[in-house]
């Protein structure tokens, strides 16, 4: 049979949607090219905010629509949560946001004839950290591996940890095991993701910690660079960068949650930390990693959040020299404190201070760019272009170069331009 998987939200959705494409080649199912219509339709949804939500909804009614007959199975944060809305757009399985080889088992199930089905878990009882097989399906130059799930940060504008439920981690053993593998299948990177990878390691005995997980990768993966996925600022301590350092494998790329930069705004968000904490932080991190690419993620537009806190937050930005931002005005979420709070921002005004950031995240990117003319980097080339191929660096600018035969390989470059958003370089080694 053929499919289409489609994926909404994090890269733990992403890792999640790899494995479970897995698990349907394995059954002999074939995914479906562009244009050819499907036997199954899978939408991986998200529930971060209000929009995430209408996005998935829209999601499955246009792939509905577009392969008439097709069986809809739904999983994903926002079935967690509303899976009846998931069944009224005619899902017949539907999950939350977990249990993903027993969807896909169900998935089969009804393929064979059986009964469709519903089965949403109770996120804070979920106990064990469910394993799947990490890797990539479409090529052999970066893998991903799930080392963490859920969170209980309750962030007072977040639904995830009810979706998510309570903190779950990959053993240390197992860690050790599928980073092996990835190292024998021949795949160059391999980034660490999770919901919340700074809680790594606090249900399991012994207590290890996120520096301890990526120490064990580290020695687990002799020709695989290491790449994080988001931070929080509260982990990164001198001794955290001293040990990550040491281990020579780490891409100088680190996203942070900062979410503001107003101090009224971060504790009225629930943040664990201030704009002082979160800057010692970067200064850690540029001490350890120099040259490295720090970007963040930034609401704009929190309820109860003024022109000043907007001001206090783009000088703070400023002060931290972004290389890239991810940044969202404010969607209320329901369920979460902040959708009930005092103070809502008109759509205007969060849209207008979403471009303010825009415009000073576009600045500070391209200088960041700018300033790796005449460097030397090594480069992971993935993709075929324009007679040549492209590439990220370790801190994650893209870069192309001419050469044969490039894809899967990590290069030595020399950086000799900056056209928009791509640099082009020299292959050196």
């Amino acid at each position: 049979m053929k499919y289409i998987i489609s994926t909404l939200g994090c890269k733990v959705n992403q890792y999640e949607t790899q494995a479970m494409e897995t698990f349907l080649m394995e059954k002999g199912h074939e995914r479906a090219i562009p244009g050819e219509l499907a036997d199954l339709i899978i939408v991986n949804t998200c529930a971060v905010t209000a929009e995430s939500g209408r996005k998935s909804r829209q999601t499955i009614r246009r792939l509905k629509d577009e392969n008439p007959g097709a069986l809809v199975a739904v999983c994903g944060c926002y079935s967690q949560i509303e899976p009846e809305a998931a069944e009224k757009l005619g899902a017949e399985v539907v999950f939350g946001a977990n249990l993903r080889t027993e969807f896909i088992e169900a998935i089969e199930r009804r393929l064979q004839g059986g009964e469709g089905c519903m089965n949403i878990d109770a996120p804070f009882k979920r106990r064990n950290f469910e394993l799947l097989p990490a890797g990539a399906v479409d090529h052999r130059t970066r893998a991903m591996l799930k080392i963490q799930d859920g969170c209980v940060n309750f962030c007072s504008y977040c639904i995830i940890p009810y979706t998510r439920g309570r903190l779950r981690s990959l053993p240390l053993d197992a860690a050790r095991k599928e980073t092996a593998k990835l190292n024998r299948e021949g795949f160059k990177e391999i980034v660490l993701t999770g919901i919340e990878v700074a809680s790594y390691g606090v249900d399991l005995e012994g207590k290890p910690g996120l520096a301890d997980v990526i120490e064990t990768v580290a020695e687990a993966a002799p020709d695989m660079r290491i790449r994080l996925g988001s931070l929080e600022p509260t982990v990164i301590t001198e001794e955290f960068c001293r040990r990550l350092a040491a281990t020579g494998k780490l891409c100088r790329h680190f996203h942070l949650s900062l979410q503001s930069g107003c101090d009224r705004t971060l504790k009225a968000m629930n943040r664990k930390y201030n704009t002082a904490e979160f800057y010692h932080a970067v200064e850690l991190l540029r001490k350890y990693f120099p040259g490295c690419a720090l970007t963040c993620d930034l609401i704009t537009g929190f309820p109860g959040e003024t022109e000043e806190d907007q001001q206090a937050t783009l000088e703070f930005i400023r002060k931290c020299a972004f290389a890239d931002m991810h940044i969202f005005p404010y969607s209320r979420r329901p369920g979460t404190p902040a959708d009930k709070m005092e103070g809502q921002n008109t759509s205007a005004v969060k849209s207008r201070r979403a471009k303010e950031a825009q415009k000073v995240a576009a600045e500070m990117h391209r200088e960041y760019m700018l300033s790796a003319l005449g460097t030397e980097l090594d480069v992971l080339f993935e993709s075929e272009s324009e007679g040549g191929f492209i590439g990220h660096s370790d801190s994650y600018l893209s870069v192309w170069a001419k050469g044969e035969n490039l894809r899967g390989q990590m290069r030595r470059v020399r950086i000799v331009s900056c056209e928009d958003e791509l640099l082009r370089a020299l292959i050196i080694d």
